[in-house]
């Protein structure tokens, strides 16, 4: 599996840029443990997915759990702690509650984990998803300059549509093996390159039949604290 050597997730661009202070908002009173989100991320997916929530069955299958009653107490914990809102009368009644406003802020991404698992998480912010076509689903901290001439830099928020589909020519976050990092997707048949905006890196070239390449989502803004930078 490819892995990339240098400047490992970091940067990516949009179309805007804000330029503004924020002040993160408080996190959930009762915090999800690393089981519980690992569910509540596999809810998400399967929706983003299917257009529908997974079936109890379903969630057991894609969770690993030999049992659907060790999944309804899970399910259970999940809405007890607001997380959910569970529909008893239906085979799929699992609707994931709106969080707080805002969006979720991504720190460094543990290996092998969901991307919006707890503990990558650094807080959330009051950014308001619909300023950004297609719709904003979180924030990721910029680490490294890999983007730099595309005027993404090191410490910045890269704003994040959610997919797991993307465009040749776009700007995507890609997940390669345990390694998340923020690119220029081209694809060229069954070739796909991930292209850097700096020339002290070089470019991730793929190939689609031998390597996995899974996209976690595309970039449709920035956010930079002038203040923050001006301080450095």
């Amino acid at each position: 599996m490819y892995r990339e050597t240098t400047d490992c997730y970091g940067p990516a661009a949009g179309d805007n840029i804000v330029t503004f202070g924020l002040s993160p908002r408080s996190p959930m009173e009762n915090a999800l443990t690393p089981r519980q989100a690992e569910i509540l991320e596999a809810i998400r997916t399967h929706l983003a997915e299917n257009g529908r929530p997974p079936s109890r069955a379903e969630l057991a299958q894609a969770l690993g759990i030999a049992s659907t009653n060790a999944i309804f107490k899970h399910l259970a914990t999940l809405e007890r702690k607001g997380a959910i809102a569970l529909d008893s009368g239906h085979a799929r009644g699992i609707r994931v509650r709106q969080e707080e406003g805002g969006l979720p802020l991504v720190g460094r991404v543990a290996a092998g984990s969901p991307i919006l698992a707890i503990e990558n998480l650094l807080g959330r912010y009051p950014v308001d998803p619909d300023l950004f076509r297609p719709r904003a689903d979180y924030l990721l901290q910029v680490k490294g300059l890999s983007m730099r001439d595309e005027g993404i830099l090191d410490g910045d928020w890269l704003v994040v549509h959610r997919t797991r589909e993307a465009k040749s020519g776009q700007l995507v976050v890609a997940r390669i093996g345990d390694d998340v990092t923020v690119k220029r997707l081209k694809v060229r048949g069954r070739k796909a390159e991930l292209i850097p905006a700096n020339p002290d890196f070089r470019t991730l070239t793929l190939d689609l039949d031998r390597q996995a390449l899974d996209i976690e989502g595309v970039a449709v803004g920035v956010i930079r604290n002038l203040n923050a930078r001006g301080a450095a």
